[in-house]
Order: C-alpha cells, then structure tokens, then sequence
C-alpha cells in the first residue's frame, strides 16, 4: 500500500513538472520575441538591415528581415547606393495575439482536486480571426491584445499588420463601442502613431494604410456611447477622444485641444466649434465625438491621382462626429510652422477620394500662428486641418515684380490723369475727340481703382482676412477691372461710330450716356450677378486669396470671358479699319474725325494685344503645375498695364505732345509776365499809345 502511494506521488510530481515545463517554455519564448522594447516602455523601432550586400549593380534586390520577423526588405538601386523602399518584417500575427491567453493558468493544475483522469490536455481551438480571439478573450475592454501590441517594435510590417487589426475591430466589433473599448482601441493606434514610428511608415507597401487608420479610428468612434453630458474619453499623447450630449438648446458646444510635438517647444492646440445655429437643428438629444491627432499630419499619404507633390499639413488633425443634420463647424488651429511667409490653406480629409479636399472649408482668418476654417462635414468628410503654403523664390520673385509693377503703374495712371487735365481744352474740339479722352480718363480711373482694391485685398490675404471685407474688395476689384475692358469695348464702338456715320453725328450728351452705361452699367450686372449666385454657397472667393473662385465656382469665367470677348471685338474692329484705310470714301469732308479715327484705332491696336496677352497668361497660370516662367510673365504684363496707358494711350499721341508744349510755353510765359511786369501784353500797349 505504501509502494503504490509513492508510485502515484512520482507520477504526480512528473505530471505536474511536464506540465509546468510546458506552461513556462511559451512565456520564456514571449519574454524573448519582446525582447526589443527598450528601457521604461520606451518605442523600439527596429533593427533591420539597412542596405543590400554586395554591390550596387541591379536595379532591385530583396534582403530578409532579421531574427524573430517574418517578411522581407526591398532596396533599389540610386546613384550607385542602396535604397530601402519597401519593409513587411513583422513580428505580430494573429496566434501571437492570443497565444499566451490559450495556456491554462498553473493554479488550476497544482490546486486542481479532481481525480487525473478527468483532467483534460487537448489543445485549445484555433482562433480564426481578430474578432472571434476579441469576443473569446476580452470582449468587454479589449484589454487583452495591448500589452503584445505594445511591445513590438513599429516596423513598417508591424505597423501595417496594427493597420489591419484595427480596420478588422471597426469593421467587426464596433457594434456597442463604451468608454473602456475605445480607451483599448486608442492605446493601440497611439503605439503606431508615436513620433518615433513616422519614418517607418513611409516603407510600407500600401499607401492607404494612413488612411484606412483614419477611417477606421472615425468609423470606431462614431459608434461610441457614453453617458455624462461631457466627457474626456481617451487622453493619450499622441490620439485624444472628447464626447459631448447637445441638443437645440445647448449654447455653443467647443472642443480645446492642446497636444505636444517633437521640434515644438510647447503644445500645439486646436479648437472645435459648433455653432449655435447649427444646434437649433437638433430635435433629440445626441452625441457630438471630436479626436484629434498631432502626428498624423505627417503621415496621412494623398491618392497620387490628385496631385505628385506633398503637401505638407501645418496643424493638429481633428476629425468630428456630430449629427446627421448638423453640417457647419467652425476649427481654429495652431500652426506647427509659424513663420510668417507660410500661409494656410483650409481642408477637409476626403476618406472615399483620399485627399486633402480645398472645397470642403473656407478660410476666415489667417494670422502668423492661428487659422480659423469654416468646414462641411459629411459622411466622406469627418477630418479637418490647415495645409501649408509656402513661398519658394519664384514667389518671393512674383512679390516683387508686383509690388514694384503696381508701384510704377498708380505713379503712370495719375500722370495720365494730370496730362488729360492739362491739355483737355485743346484736345476735345469735336464729339468723336471729346469722347476719346473720356474713354482714356475712365480707363486710367478704372484700373487705377482696381490697383488700389487689389493692395488692400493683398494685405486682408496676407495678414488678418476678414471674409466680409475680402468679399467686397473682390467685387471691387471685379467692377473696375471689368470696367477697363468694356472702357475700351467702348472706344472700338467709336471707331465703328466714326466709319459708318458720316453726315449724321450723336448728341455729345447721348454719347456720354451711352459711354457710362456701357462702360460702367454693364460690369455692375455682371459683377451683381456672379457675387448673387456664388456667395450663398461660399464660392465667391478662393481660399487662399481676395479674389475670383477658379476651383470650386468658377466664378473667374465671370471675368475671363468678357474680358478675352471685349480683346477678340477689338481686335476685329482694328483688322476692319485696317481694311478701310485703302478706300478713300471714309470721308474727305470729315477729315479731322478721320484723322481722329486713325488714332484711336492705333491706340486700341496696340492697347488691347497687351491686355489680351496679359489675361491670357493669366487664364495660363490656373493650370496645375505650370512652370513658373508663366506666373513671372503674367505678373509683369499685369503690374505694368498703367504703365501701358500711359505711355501708348497719351505720351505717344502727337496731339496730346503738341498740346502738352503749348500749355507748358503758355505756362513759362506767364511766369516771366508775372516775373518782369514790363514784359506783360498791358504795359506794351500802354508804351504805344504814348
């Protein structure tokens, strides 16, 4: 009896040491494979080979991943180096996940009263996806796959491999998403948006991974619940997850955010709003959900369909849920480059397009360290953020040539103006003559008034934009400029007057009506009109400057196409003259209008080639990468237009030059008259009368 007791109590202690040996051989082997986590829970992010071996002779080569990762490093051959350009090493899969999970706990072994017979050592079922390892293990928290996640390195396999969990829980388990799943749910994308994992994501293979991460996080948190009026549900450095209940009587609702970033010697924030009109919308009480994101920026990656070149996104990214009827928000966010030259640019996230979409916010301000956007959101629009600007040479060129160019033509319009007012009663001895120098005195009026909207327009762009007062600078700016162009439409209706109406001439009064209503009646209805039917719908003004939508109304047609119109009649008239200057019966009786004529067509001849061609680079300059030779072109022709009008519309005029010497010899004459009294016509005739 006492042999066989002991016999069973060897076969206990070897039962249980083969067992113990079993349960402990998996935690040594997870104890290694997180070897890489570095001290203090801090981010390893992987030691893999960086360059292929050998020499650099095929264009392509594949290296393996080191120990422990599966997947492979892909390296091109640049000027004679290696290149890495694409990783998959991961150390993550689905067994990892639960691995450890499917061991029973040795407490049930050595405390176990039940006879050895109907203890059980079959294998645990195989787990078949994310979701049915999540439902098994921690369905309530989701707790149980963060600690593996976490302490693996954030290669670029590892990070797509994170991409792919969290798509596969938005996708699969987010049907009652509390507080503590969204915490869990938050850890493990904060592990793979740490400042110290960018570099790698740019290695891997699908470049949507950045966006499924967005998407996923968004589709996760609008099914999130929670139950007090205000809560801060997730506070992790680098993802936070704010909750409000509104309904149509809450006053304005804000999200603050304020989060820290590397390079950046305090936190950047970023603020939410919704506004009070928008809250009246609502008939129930419902969730409002804002999360924001200091990294992403820098790793979100745009479909290369819409554009080659990066742009670089200046802010925190917020993205919001709210209520389906509520669609305006109001974001202010702080810039993460301040310099004053980086101008923002408002955007929206478009999740089905994967781009930054300029359509889907309005800029209201924009100051050296804050911009503030008006946003629609949508179902394909939930994010939000500010892209930068900024200014490259050829900018800084253009700058210049503007300043300069608008400088020289303000200086060459008001000299115009001073030489019309000095030789105007020598000049306009008949109807046709008078209404020529009407003609030139409107279009150095008009285009001087444009000037000056477009540098105050400049300087709401560049430093505080107030929307209201951008508005009404760019209607200006349209009227004047418009103005300009149908001031010379006007004057080839003159020469079309003086050909074809020979015996009969106009009323000088019904001349100068029909002057004002062409030259200033029709741009109003056309100005009137575009800013009626684009403004309600926020697409009177670009983004990014006071003056004419292009991309969203193309409330620039309301200028282009009258302008190049008005250069195309003109240009038809002058062929026409050019036509009827060989026929000697445009009128022998009439020979000073016809000489007038003459001058007016050689005036329009050379004025509006040079005002089409500057309208035309600038119809140029709207193409999407157009080399920048185009922009400097426009500028120039654009800045020095005064210039123009001063020079082929008044200085190159013989009549005007003969007049301009009369009045200056009459004006010398009378300062010596006034200089030596004796001199004066009086005194002589009072010396003959003696």
């Amino acid at each position: 009896m006492k042999m066989k007791s002991q016999a069973m109590m060897i076969c206990w202690l070897t039962l249980f040491l083969v067992t113990e040996c079993s349960y402990n051989r998996p935690k040594m082997h997870s104890k290694n494979r997180y070897k890489h986590q570095g001290p203090e829970g801090k981010l390893n992010v992987g030691k893999t080979r960086e360059k292929c071996q050998g020499a650099c002779t095929t264009s392509y080569c594949n290296q393996s991943c080191a120990t422990n990762f599966h997947g492979e490093i892909g390296f091109t051959c640049n000027q004679k180096k290696w290149q890495k350009i694409t990783e998959t090493c991961t150390s993550l899969s689905l067994e990892a996940l639960f691995q450890d999970l499917n061991v029973l706990p040795p407490s049930s072994i050595v405390a176990a009263p039940i006879p050895l017979p109907s203890y059980s050592l079959r294998a645990p079922e195989p787990i078949r996806d994310v979701a049915q390892g999540i439902r098994k293990n921690c369905p309530l928290d989701y707790a149980c796959i963060i600690d593996v996640v976490k302490s693996s390195e954030a290669t670029s396999g590892n990070i797509a491999f994170i991409v792919e969990l969290l798509k596969n829980i938005s996708l699969y388990l987010a049907d009652n998403v509390t507080q503590e799943k969204m915490k869990s749910y938050s850890e493990v994308a904060n592990h793979i948006l740490d400042t110290a994992a960018i570099s790698n994501w740019t290695f891997i293979p699908n470049k949507n991974a950045s966006s499924d991460l967005l998407q996923s996080v968004n589709l996760f948190a609008r099914q999130l619940h929670f139950h007090s009026e205000s809560e801060n549900i997730v506070d992790e450095l680098f993802i936070q997850t704010k909750g409000f209940h509104v309904n149509h009587n809450t006053s304005e609702k804000r999200f603050n955010f304020s989060m820290n970033l590397k390079n950046v010697t305090k936190g950047i924030s970023g603020v939410i709003e919704i506004p009070r009109q928008e809250l009246w919308k609502l008939q129930n009480t419902s969730r409002a959900i804002s999360i924001a994101f200091p990294t992403l920026g820098a790793i979100l990656t745009e479909n290369p369909v819409y554009g080659s070149h990066p742009r670089p996104v200046n802010s925190l990214v917020l993205s919001v849920v709210l209520p389906e009827n509520l669609k305006q928000i109001l974001l202010t966010f702080e810039k993460i480059n301040q310099s004053g030259t980086k101008r923002a640019r408002c955007v929206g996230w478009h999740s089905g397009e994967r781009r930054w979409d300029e359509n889907a916010c309005i800029k209201m301000k924009d100051v050296r360290n804050k911009a503030q956007c008006r946003c629609n959101t949508s179902k394909t629009i939930m994010s939000f953020s500010i892209l930068m600007s900024p200014k490259s040479v050829t900018e800084k060129i253009l700058e210049y040539i503007t300043c300069i160019g608008l400088s020289i033509s303000i200086l060459s319009l008001l000299l115009c103006l001073i030489i019309e007012a000095m030789v105007w009663p020598r000049v306009v001895v008949t109807e046709i003559s008078y209404m020529r120098h009407v003609c030139i005195v409107n279009i150095a009026v008009s285009l001087l008034t444009a000037n000056v909207c477009f540098i105050i327009a400049s300087n709401f762009s560049s430093q505080a934009q107030d929307y209201n007062l951008c508005v009404a600078m760019t209607f200006f700016s349209h009227f004047f400029y418009l103005s300009l162009f149908f001031w010379m439409l006007f004057k080839a209706l003159l020469i079309i007057y003086g050909i074809l109406v020979v015996f009969r001439r106009m009323l000088k009064s019904r001349m100068m009506a029909i002057g004002f209503v062409v030259g200033y009646g029709c741009p109003l209805v056309i100005a009137v009109t575009t800013v009626a039917v684009t403004e309600p719908g926020k697409g009177y003004v670009r983004a990014e400057a006071c003056w004419l939508n292009w991309d969203n109304t193309k409330a620039l047609l309301a200028f282009v196409i009258p302008a190049l119109t008005i250069v195309a009649v003109n240009l038809l008239v002058v062929l026409i003259v050019a036509a009827n200057t060989q026929r000697p019966s445009i009128g022998s009786s009439k020979s000073q209008d016809v000489a007038i004529i003459m001058r007016i067509s050689k005036n329009v001849a050379i004025l509006t080639p040079l005002l089409g061609l500057t309208w035309g680079f600038g119809i140029i300059t709207l193409i999407r990468d157009i080399p920048s030779v185009f922009h400097i072109i426009f500028a120039l022709l654009n800045a020095f237009q005064g210039f123009f009008i001063l020079l082929f519309g008044t200085i190159m005029d013989h009549k005007i030059r003969d007049a301009l010497r009369m009045r200056m010899t009459s004006l010398k004459g009378k300062s010596r008259a006034a200089e030596n009294p004796s001199l004066s016509p009086t005194n002589g005739s009072k010396l003959m009368k003696r």
